[in-house]
């Protein structure tokens, strides 16, 4: 793959196309290699690493392909203002829906047009930490694989079986019942909010649409507070959530 082309894999819809994503930084490409122990389509990364970290790439005993570029094009690969040296041009998932047959008890967090890459990053570290755990992403959600989100992931990105553009009617067909937040609900803390196989949660400002809810079988639940503020950050929530499931 030439270096322009690599360049413009930055872009939603050129990594759409060409079926990469990129990765940067040490601590990502050591997450990737963790991840390509037990994921075989993971060991078709590409590396691009500067000369000063040829003997690191090569002391990871990988099979990722090695290539070498200048100061220069690393710098015109990366989209940081600093560069480390190290770039991973990195297979994307097969992201069709049902392609993943997950455990028997994998519970599924559905986001609706979440926008914010760092909530969103911040949720898949959430979701890879205590596992188990399958993403749905609706459509006009913020890409997973946008590199912002890549980097607040901490590496959970390989970790987390993700489907894309999951409609809420797909949902009900594939689902009995669902849970979800709203003031007036159920405390998180019954032993009824683990009895369900998909926990929705809506866009950071507007949530999951009102019709959409009545539409199916959806059971309301909150996270009690102290009243002292109106609402909790998307991620905040989100996590809250998956610690008590997890419990």
């Amino acid at each position: 793959m030439k270096l322009d082309d690599v360049k413009k894999l930055h872009q939603k819809k050129y990594r759409s196309q060409f079926g990469y994503y990129l990765v940067e930084g040490e601590h990502l490409v050591l997450e990737l290699h963790k991840a390509a122990q037990t994921q075989p389509v993971l060991t078709n990364t590409t590396l691009y690493i500067t000369e000063d970290y040829q003997q690191w790439a090569q002391q990871l005993h990988s099979t990722f392909t090695l290539v070498t570029v200048s100061q220069k094009q690393m710098g015109q690969l990366s989209d940081t203002k600093t560069p480390q040296g190290i770039i991973a041009r990195v297979p994307l998932p097969d992201l069709k829906h049902n392609t993943v047959t997950g455990q028997q008890d994998e519970r599924c967090i559905y986001l609706h047009e979440v926008q914010d890459p760092g909530n969103l990053g911040t949720i898949l570290r959430t979701l890879a930490w205590f596992g188990n755990f399958r993403l749905l992403l609706s459509a006009n959600s913020v890409d997973p694989f946008n590199s912002k989100v890549v980097r607040a992931s901490m590496g959970a990105i390989f970790h987390v079986p993700i489907e894309l553009d999951m409609t809420l009617d797909a949902l009900s067909a594939r689902f009995d019942k669902f849970a979800y937040l709203d003031m007036q609900g159920n405390d998180i803390r019954h032993p009824q909010f683990t009895d369900y196989q998909c926990y929705l949660f809506g866009n950071e400002a507007r949530g999951v649409p009102s019709e959409a809810l009545a539409a199916c079988n959806a059971e309301a639940f909150t996270i009690a507070g102290s009243g002292k503020i109106e609402s909790l950050n998307l991620a905040s929530a989100v996590n809250i959530c998956v610690y008590q499931l997890s419990v």
